[in-house]
């Protein structure tokens, strides 16, 4: 090998361990990518080669009976999902689709980019993220070495269980080739339960009242007004709105919807989504569609904000009092993703006040490449964590060829 300047793209697992074990013997460091849909989300890459795994694709195994499915990473997700949906299954973490935020075309995720950023939807308060369901893998590490983990169910890991140390780790820890996934039966229908006009503290307790019943929502998130508006047509009519999603069998639904809307009476009017109007508002909240780049919103910066989803509505309110931003509630409040103006430090100084005053974590998920290389995307970890991440990340690759600073600077 010799100019490895530009973009590798390896046919074949045997070639990602020769790519990384010539960046070990050459001193050289490699950026891992699936499809490049997420290639914007962290610091910028200081990187020599960028090993592209878009050509690494093919479902190896799909069992439907035993719930289980194995693809090469690079394998589309919307490959992935038009097979599941054709036996009437689904990933149940319902992962976001971040390419349309980030300025880049829909439906352009691979798995294995999936996994390694451990992503989830607003199913996540029910079903987990992309980790829960993540069954096994084989991976090149940073050692240059091939390794495998986990396998095809879940009860079967003995040691350590790195399928699960890889997921959220983006591409810094190993170079994933293939990966084996949990799949579940998909819901024969859903619809959604509209709380109309409340703000956002109102919400929160309407969310919490539902999460709390025996209605088993799939589902809940706020949006103010002017979002409402931009993620559905069928919710163009004004005023905030508080949806709750219910998932299952037609008379199942039924019996819940009305015990939903029994509950959620007290605070305020009440409206449905039919089984369509319902896909398509979940969709727009899945992927924070009023914040995405071609929308109204497309020069803000984006924040993925984390708390308890009782502290949703203050941790919002703190940083609104400072300045000019809009907020998008999910996961019952627990998520709240936040459009701001731009600014030389993308709020970084009050977003992290108010996470500091409320709890939780902070993300920038879009800005300039050099806002995110100066503060930095994903939040610092305490001492403790920190000096235990830098471990993990020397246990894997000790001589830093994987991804160096993409997640934290020096690391």
């Amino acid at each position: 090998m010799t100019d490895m300047t530009a973009t590798l793209k390896p046919r074949d697992g045997k070639d990602v361990e020769a790519v990384v074990q010539w960046a070990l013997a050459e001193k050289k460091s490699i950026e891992i990518v699936g499809r490049g849909t997420k290639r914007t989300l962290g610091r910028p890459a200081q990187v020599d080669a960028t090993l592209a795994l878009g050509a690494l694709t093919g479902v190896t195994l799909y069992e439907p009976e035993e719930l289980v499915l194995s693809a090469r990473a690079g394998t589309p997700l919307a490959e992935i999902e038009a097979l599941l949906d054709g036996k009437a299954q689904q990933l149940a973490f319902e992962p976001m689709d971040y390419g349309p935020l980030l300025g880049g075309a829909p439906r352009e995720a691979s798995i294995g980019g999936v996994l390694a950023a451990n992503l989830s939807g607003p199913r996540r308060i029910k079903a987990g993220a992309a980790r829960d369901h993540f069954l096994g893998c084989t991976a090149v590490s940073g050692r240059g070495e091939t390794f495998k983990s986990g396998g095809r169910v879940v009860k079967n890991v003995t040691g350590y269980d790195l399928c699960k140390l890889l997921a959220g780790s983006w591409g810094t820890l190993a170079a994933m080739t293939d990966v084996t996934i949990k799949t579940l039966p998909r819901p024969e229908t859903e619809a959604t339960v509209l709380v109309l006009g409340l703000d956002a503290e109102r919400a929160g307790g309407a969310m919490a009242a539902a999460m709390g019943s025996s209605c088993d929502v799939s589902g809940a998130a706020h949006l103010p007004a002017a979002l409402a508006a931009r993620v559905s047509r069928d919710l163009a009519a004004g005023g905030g709105v508080t949806a709750l999603r219910l998932e299952g069998v037609a008379p199942s639904i039924a019996h819940r919807t009305g015990a939903l809307e029994a509950i959620l009476k007290p605070f305020g009017a009440l409206g449905r989504l039919d089984p369509a109007q319902s896909r398509a508002l979940w969709i727009g909240v899945r992927d924070v569609a009023p914040f995405a780049a071609d929308g109204l919103s497309g020069q803000r910066l984006v924040w993925r904000l984390s708390t308890a989803p009782m502290r949703g509505a203050a941790l919002a309110r703190h940083i609104a009092q400072q300045v000019d931003a809009e907020f998008l509630h999910d996961w019952s409040g627990g998520l709240v993703w936040a459009a701001l103006a731009p600014s030389d430090d993308a709020g970084a100084a009050v977003v992290r006040a108010a996470i500091a005053a409320c709890g939780g974590h902070a993300t920038l998920v879009r800005a300039p490449a050099a806002l995110r290389a100066a503060i930095g995307a994903f939040a610092p970890a305490p001492d403790g964590i920190a000096a235990l991440q830098k471990r993990v990340k020397e246990g894997f690759d000790p001589q830093g060829v994987l991804g160096p600073g993409r997640m934290w600077a020096g690391v």
